[in-house]
């Protein structure tokens, strides 16, 4: 594959979750009659991005915005609810478990969370040693040995520590190891959801660091997720805005961070304090987030956006390339109202 051709594609992702429960908690009455009413959460809502093989691109946004389970069905354990997800030009998301095997070894994922991540029963050579065989059936015990030593050094645990179980190491220990699990069968591309968030700001760099070494030393693809624009700023290639299961802009960190063009990124920027500044430039949203039970009508950002317009509320934006490059879902930015200027208006 060149290095120029996306090795991940999404295609209108749409994921939707039924919360409805059981018979009881569906049943209700309207009008004397029993009805069957059923909860829907659309957690991601027409979702397409393309991932180019060595990048690392950043998906960011508010908690609750569908990040994660972005993640989750990227890597399969999530059905999409429609769309397709292609690795290498070949779909993968209606593949069985048995079909998926192969793409398994290619494929990994970083958790948040170090402490519920690894079995507290496993220590971390039968961890690490455990998808080596699965996938390699064959492979000699003294390679097992010499493969798990090799990524333990790699990011930073001795390997006289891999007969340790989880709970003897610490936060920031623990993630390595599950950084390890991830490299221990030579992956192209991996997901990493949030996995600094956890961690003292002191260890997050360390982290970070490491995964951004073992990507250059592999040619590892990442799928970042967080809503540290800091971190984002520091790894990424590309940036991905999501709103409410929504994408709102795609481009390069540097432009993101330059100048961002949709109101809800401009929103999460603004909010980032800066040493030195000395006027205030934030830009305050009002309104609550909506429900992803009951997603608003049009452009899901305008009830809390100072561009909207009549338009807003009633169509939805296409996410459209720009002159620039960069992908943008917006009407006001279609229609140039005013987005360049430092303010919005006082009243829409």
């Amino acid at each position: 594959m060149e290095k120029n051709q996306p090795i991940l594609k999404t295609e209108n992702i749409i994921k939707y979750f039924d919360i409805s429960g059981g018979l009881l908690d569906r049943l209700r009455f309207q009008n004397g009659r029993p009805v069957m009413e059923q909860t829907i959460v659309k957690a991601l809502n027409d979702v397409s991005l393309t991932i180019d093989r060595g990048e690392t691109l950043s998906v960011v946004g508010e908690s609750g915005c569908g990040k994660s389970t972005l993640a989750r069905v990227v890597m399969g354990l999530y059905r999409p609810s429609s769309g397709k997800i292609f690795y290498r030009n070949k779909r993968i998301d209606c593949l069985s478990h048995k079909e998926m095997l192969p793409f398994r070894k290619k494929m990994q994922m970083i958790f948040q969370d170090p402490y519920a991540s690894l079995n507290p029963r496993k220590t971390v050579k039968q961890t690490l040693e455990e998808p080596l065989r699965f996938h390699n059936p064959g492979i000699r015990a003294q390679e097992v040995r010499e493969k798990i030593a090799a990524v333990m050094e790699q990011v930073g645990i001795s390997p006289a520590w891999a007969t340790r179980h989880p709970h003897e190491f610490s936060g920031g220990q623990r993630q390595r190891i599950s950084i390890a699990r991830a490299l221990i069968l030579d992956p192209e591309f991996i997901v990493a959801d949030e996995p600094v968030s956890a961690l003292d700001v002191s260890i997050q760099a360390q982290i970070l660091n490491l995964l951004m070494d073992a990507g250059k030393e592999r040619g590892l693809t990442y799928l970042f997720i967080t809503h540290d624009l800091s971190v984002v700023q520091h790894i990424s290639a590309r940036v991905a805005v999501m709103y409410l299961g929504t994408l709102c802009e795609v481009a390069a960190a540097a432009d993101i961070f330059r100048s961002p063009r949709h109101p809800y990124t401009k929103a999460l920027l603004s909010a980032i304090p800066r040493i030195g500044e000395k006027k205030k430039k934030h830009i305050g949203l009002k309104g609550e987030v909506p429900t992803p039970i009951h997603l608003p009508t049009g452009c899901v950002f305008h009830g809390r956006c100072p561009w909207a317009m009549d338009r807003c509320r009633e169509d939805i934006p296409a996410l459209r390339c720009l002159a620039d490059g960069r992908f943008v879902a917006c009407h006001a930015v279609e229609e140039n109202r005013g987005l360049s200027e430092k303010k919005p208006p006082a009243s829409t």
